[in-house]
């Protein structure tokens, strides 16, 4: 225990870093993995294109690689932000590929029935896929979403290696003061189970309510 008692400070900065970095990093990784999602099923075939080079690509890639090219390859181009911005930026992308393609599973669930008949009323396409494409394909895809949320969580960690304030990362200044390292494992283990067991919580409830009963 004397590893946490004498060290709270320093963990809960690092826990805290991690929950930002995975709460911010979850919110773009919604928000982009709708909007490819919504282009993977759009009529529109630049769009279907945009969407599967982006899907294609980030599934594809290492998350380390994509740190190294958003925190490296962005300044190049002018773009400088804080390192928590840009670790933001790659969780966030990098998850956003995984719930585009749990939510097309979703999609693809719906009947096409369902989409016709809204069409022949003379709603749009982006009103059909609002209104009542995507609230019944999310009831199918709560638990494949809350998995890719909890893999965020733990790929944050890598965050660490690129100057970011995050769990993982207390290890080196615990080290260098001579800690115990496998204590020092253990409550840093005990911090990420502590943080994916609520996000696990969440979308028990979440499914609960609101998913589809199989």
């Amino acid at each position: 225990m004397d590893v946490l008692t004498d060290n709270f400070s320093l963990y809960a900065e690092g826990f805290l870093g991690t929950v930002e970095l995975t709460v911010y990093s979850s919110a773009l990784a919604l928000v982009l993995g709708f909007v490819m999602a919504s282009f993977r099923v759009a009529p529109i075939g630049s769009f279907r294109v945009f969407g599967t080079v982006w899907v294609t690509v980030l599934r594809n890639t290492p998350l380390t690689l994509l740190f190294f090219a958003v925190m490296l390859g962005l300044p190049r181009f002018g773009l400088v932000l804080p390192f928590e911005a840009f670790a933001v930026l790659a969780l966030g992308c990098y998850t956003s590929a995984f719930i585009c393609e749990a939510l097309r599973s979703g999609v693809n669930t719906v009947p096409r029935g369902q989409g016709e008949a809204a069409r022949s009323l003379g709603m749009t396409f982006s009103q059909t896929l609002s209104a009542i494409v995507l609230p019944q394909a999310f009831r199918t895809v709560i638990p494949p979403i809350g998995s890719a949320l909890i893999a965020l969580a733990k790929n944050s960690a890598i965050a660490g290696a690129f100057s970011v304030t995050e769990l993982l990362g207390t290890y080196k200044t615990l080290g260098e003061l001579g800690y115990d390292i496998v204590w020092t494992f253990v409550w840093i283990a005990v911090g990420y189970l502590i943080i994916t067991l609520a996000i696990s919580a969440v979308f028990n409830l979440m499914e609960k309510r609101w998913g589809v009963a199989r």
